[in-house]
C-alpha cells in the first residue's frame, strides 16, 4: 500500500479581486461609458440625430461625470480594495523592466516581471484618475458659468473637449486589450484567474 501524501495540490485558480473591488470596477465602467456616449450624441451631429432631447442628454452627461469618483470613494471602506490601490500606486525596478521589455517587444517568458499589476495597468490608472479628475474640475467651470468669468470658461472647454477626445482613444484601446485577453476578464467578472496565467503574467504575485 503506497504512503499517504498529506500535502495538498495547489488550487487550478486563484482569486484575483474581491466582490468589492469588482462592484467598484463595474459601477465605474458604467458610468464613464454613459458619459462616453452622451458626450458623443452632444458633439457628433448624426447621433444628435439620432437621439434628439439635447437637454436631457447633457443633464445625464453632467450627473453621470459628477457621480463618477462616487464609486472609487465608496470602496475605500474595502481593506482589500485600499491594498489594490496601494499596489496601483508603487512603481518598483521590475515596472522598468517590464516597461523596456514592452518597447522591445520582447515577448520571451520572464522578460515581462509584474506584481499584481503590471507597469502598463499603474499607469493607465493613474493616466485615468488624473484625467476623470480633470474632466470634472473643467466640467464644473464649464457648469457654473455665472461663477466663473468668460475666459475660464472658454479655456475649460478648450481642455474638457480636447481631453475627452484623447480619454476616448485611450478607453477603447483598454477594452481592446481586454477583449483579446479572456483569463483577464473573467478576474474581473468572476473574481478568479487561473494559476497558470497568473504564473506566466504576473510571475512576482503571491496570491
Amino acid at each position: 500500500m503506497p504512503p499517504r501524501v498529506d500535502t495538498p495540490r495547489p488550487a487550478t485558480r486563484v482569486r484575483r479581486f474581491t466582490p468589492a473591488a469588482r462592484r467598484v470596477h463595474r459601477a465605474t465602467a458604467a458610468l464613464m461609458g454613459v458619459c462616453v456616449v452622451t458626450a458623443a450624441c452632444l458633439y457628433i451631429p448624426q447621433f444628435a440625430e439620432l437621439v434628439g432631447r439635447r437637454e436631457l442628454v447633457v443633464r445625464v452627461h453632467e450627473w453621470a461625470g459628477l457621480a463618477l469618483p462616487v464609486p472609487a470613494l465608496g470602496g475605500l471602506v474595502s481593506g482589500a480594495f485600499r491594498r489594490d490601490l496601494g499596489l496601483l500606486n508603487r512603481f518598483g525596478p521590475h515596472d522598468r523592466t517590464w516597461l523596456r521589455a514592452v518597447l522591445r517587444r520582447d515577448r520571451r517568458p520572464g522578460s515581462r516581471p509584474a506584481g499584481k499589476f503590471n507597469a502598463g495597468q499603474k499607469i493607465y490608472a493613474s493616466w485615468l484618475a488624473g484625467a476623470t479628475l480633470v474632466m470634472l474640475g473643467t466640467g464644473l467651470l464649464m457648469w457654473l458659468t455665472h461663477l466663473t468669468p468668460l475666459r475660464w470658461r472658454t479655456s475649460a472647454t478648450f481642455v474638457h473637449d480636447w481631453l475627452a477626445l484623447t480619454l476616448g482613444i485611450v478607453l477603447a484601446g483598454h477594452i481592446g486589450m481586454a477583449l483579446a485577453d479572456p483569463e483577464s476578464r473573467h478576474g474581473l467578472r468572476r473574481g478568479t484567474v487561473s494559476r497558470e496565467w497568473a504564473e506566466r503574467e504576473h510571475s512576482l504575485w503571491r496570491p
